[in-house]
């Protein structure tokens, strides 16, 4: 096991399967001979449905039905998508959670809100048939802007504000900034992102032996599975839901969507399974995007630069509906790392969400945890600019110190573990900052700018702390582990086959990962807060240590020996040379009628969480003649506890930063005053490419969690988390001498060459 246990880098079980063609995906699975959906969408921002008629379209070859809101409220759905509201925990006031229905109930509020479904024999007739429906909308002002007040969009929400929530004591912060003796104020803009997963949302429907059957691409098949028993009126064990497999999630597939119960309910109605594959188009229209808010700093130092207080607030847009989580990304999710890795007791913050006429915004990869992270170090490297001081020197007066921890922050989270300073040390040596001076002068030889950019992040795992695992012994001589999981492209597959492998000596290719099937596994809490490998993990060992106490009388009494020990996957009795491996005890159980011993289920709940933590540094280089901004270099250190697999844990850093080097440098949704939006192909939305980016060095300095019993800290978020502040800075160090202050994202060249016009504009003046 030491070639393929835990900690080996070994390569990924599933990429000859994916990589040849074998995938499973939803569009893959969908049954021979479903029908087609089709989702008509709406083409204004807001306006009043005065005119919906079908009639034409229902009589159109291959049309089989046509979902309208009143339809699918008339057959007695309940037509609302679960949302979840935000809970002041100063005043306990909740966020306002006007309905959510799955098409357009006689209102639209976004561009490519669904108005219509359409199922037909053929995608084709389908389509047609949606253009031949009849829709009249009276318009209404449109509100775009990330900002309270404007056009109303709900009743129930004066000035458009979804929720205001706080946390910290706002009056000891006012008091602290006052008495301070240095105070550095900053605004960025945290700009909205398309998630533009590989595989766009789909899903397929059917009914099996009087059960609704749901096939989606999804995060996890539980929420879905409630959800549907809800819309349909319907007991849960009438409902299974499956995942396949799904080529990226990010967060964005996580919640629920209409399409998935609209298909499913004309599936009932049909009794014919229906299918429904989204578009690249409609992904960009509909998909729940990422980030949108705009957010203001403020840091208090004392004489001697450490910091005192900090005070944060942001304004986050919602879009034109609450999505599943979204009440809570920038408030409570955002609160988790507020003042970030360092010894600060005087916080507060303030979020305020705000309903526009946009796509519905919520979880992206972090979730909450990049923006608290992008304001707060964009501030620090930021401070030291002004206050003259040496930026790692500055975060170094105020970490948490090592021999500080447990240390409880001012919003009541434990950090169990962490040396901020080590990690930040080795990140120097590893990123060179020595030789940076030179590779500056270098660069300005060259006729270019050049800035170094650094963040010291930290997040926290999210999700639920519990979990569940199922370890079966086969007839065929396999093992199958049940997982409540579900990868999106992670991995998975190869490291908990590692864990198997590890823990009971079964060869990894022996060992069958079965995940995201509500029939198999009766619970679990998906993927999402890079929760997978930590809390699964540790589920995974604690089946894997029941299955060995069940196992070892049995094993005792089969080997006519009094005590037997199981140790590098194999039994062993005490002054004799007679083994049994795993497998061969499965076997002799099987032969014995043993079949209690041949399946172990063991459930966990962590009883805290863990904080992987880390530093970037980025160099950028900008042609001061066009704007064009360049990521050239780019270092990582990361303590993620013990790593299970190393190269997985890389690649994750690796995707994780190149989709905030793509928020920093291309990607960027833009809506015209009207809603319409204005980036909605690849044409006009600029997502990263290879040809832009270096080689991203990663280094491990692990401080192992006391959280769970592997000494993990979860990496699938991380690299996000740190990505955006640390080339926000190196793009602020490198126009901070020409006088600029203020930068925000994306750093297009567009953007950049008006920030160097501004800079240029006093000396013209003058």
């Amino acid at each position: 096991m030491e070639k393929f246990g835990l900690s080996q880098s070994n390569r990924r079980s599933e990429d000859p399967r994916l990589l040849t063609g074998g995938g499973s995906y939803v569009d893959d699975r969908a049954p021979v001979g479903a029908l087609h959906a089709y989702v008509l969408r709406a083409q204004e921002a807001h306006g009043d449905v005065t005119v919906l008629d079908v009639s034409d379209a229902e009589g159109m070859p291959g049309v089989r039905a046509i979902l309208t809101s009143e339809s699918i409220e008339a057959d007695g759905l309940d037509n609302s998508l679960t949302t979840t509201a935000a809970k002041n925990p100063i005043d306990g006031a909740r966020g306002v959670t006007p309905l959510r229905p799955m098409l357009a109930r006689g209102r639209v509020r976004f561009v490519g809100e669904g108005i219509a479904m359409v199922v037909a024999d053929t995608l084709a007739q389908a389509r047609d048939a949606a253009e031949a429906i009849v829709v009249e909308i009276d318009a209404l002002p449109v509100k775009v802007d990330v900002a309270p007040g404007g056009a109303t969009i709900y009743d129930e929400a004066p000035d458009n504000v979804a929720y205001v929530w706080e946390k910290g004591d706002a009056a000891a912060v006012d008091a602290a900034l006052s008495g301070a003796a240095h105070v550095v104020k900053l605004e960025v803009n945290d700009n909205r992102i398309i998630v533009a997963s590989m595989e766009p949302r789909g899903c397929y429907a059917e009914v099996v032996d009087d059960r609704l059957h749901i096939c989606v691409n999804g995060q996890g098949v539980w929420g879905t599975k409630t959800s549907a028993a809800r819309i349909f009126g319907i007991d849960k064990e009438s409902v299974r839901v499956t995942n396949p497999d799904v080529g990226g999630g990010f967060g964005m597939k996580s919640m629920d969507y209409p399409e998935t119960f609209l298909v499913a309910h004309a599936a009932r109605k049909l009794g014919q399974p229906v299918r429904w594959m989204g578009d690249r188009s409609e992904s960009m229209l509909s998909d729940n995007a990422g980030r949108d808010l705009i957010q203001t700093a403020e840091l208090g130092f004392d004489a001697d630069h450490k910091l005192i207080a900090y005070r944060s607030t942001n304004i986050a847009n919602m879009g034109a509906y609450n999505s599943g989580y979204a009440q809570n990304i920038q408030s409570d999710l955002f609160s988790r790392i507020l003042s970030g890795v360092y010894d600060v007791q005087d916080v507060y913050m303030k979020s305020t969400g705000v309903f526009t006429n946009t796509t519905q915004v919520d979880a992206y990869r972090g979730a909450g945890r990049p923006e608290a992270i992008y304001v707060l170090e964009r501030a620090m490297d930021f401070a030291a600019k002004e206050l003259g001081v040496d930026r790692f020197a500055l975060r170094r007066k105020s970490f948490i110190k090592s021999a500080q921890m447990p240390y409880l922050t001012a919003v009541g989270e434990t950090y169990d573990v962490g040396d901020f300073d080590r990690v930040l040390a080795r990140a120097e040596v590893e990123g060179d900052v020595p030789g940076f001076d030179a590779r500056r002068a270098e660069t300005e030889a060259r006729g270019k700018l050049r800035g170094l950019g650094v963040c010291y992040y930290i997040e926290s795992i999210l999700g639920s702390p519990d979990e569940s695992a199922e370890i079966e012994f086969s007839a065929e001589g396999r093992v199958k582990l049940y997982v409540g999981t579900q990868s999106n492209g992670q991995g998975h597959d190869t490291v908990y086959r590692q864990f198997v492998a590890t823990d009971l000596g079964v060869p990894p290719e022996m060992v069958d990962v079965i995940q995201g099937d509500s029939d198999l596994i009766a619970k679990g809490g998906g993927t999402g807060g890079s929760r997978s490998v930590t809390v699964q993990g540790s589920a995974n060992r604690a089946a894997s240590d029941k299955v060995i106490e069940k196992f070892t009388p049995f094993v005792a009494d089969t080997l006519e020996v009094d005590e037997v020990s199981f140790d590098d996957g194999q039994w062993r009795a005490p002054g004799s040379n007679v083994v049994m491996t795993m497998l061969e005890a499965a076997q002799a159980a099987r032969d014995a009628g043993r079949d209690d011993l041949l399946k172990t289920r063991e459930s966990i709940k962590l009883p805290g969480r863990s904080f992987p933590n880390g530093c970037h540094l980025c160099e950028v280089e900008i042609d001061p003649e066009t704007g064009q901004l360049d990521v050239v270099k780019y270092t990582v250190v990361d303590d993620f506890g013990v790593l299970m697999n190393p190269m997985l844990a890389e690649g994750q850093v690796h995707g994780g930063v190149v989709q905030g080097i793509g928020q920093a440098v291309t990607e960027h949704v833009v809506y015209d005053e009207t809603g319409q939006l204005l980036t909605a192909s690849f044409m006009d939305y600029g997502m990263p490419r290879a040809l832009g980016l270096p080689m991203i060095a990663f280094h491990s300095e692990p401080v192992p969690s006391t959280a769970n019993v592997l000494g993990m800290k979860g990496c699938g978020e991380a690299g996000t988390v740190g990505a955006m502040a640390a080339v926000g800075n190196a793009a602020l160090d490198a126009l901070y001498p020409l006088g600029l202050r203020r930068v925000d994202m994306p750093f297009t060249p567009s953007r950049v060459w008006e920030m160097l016009q501004q800079a240029k504009a006093p000396i013209a003046a003058e």
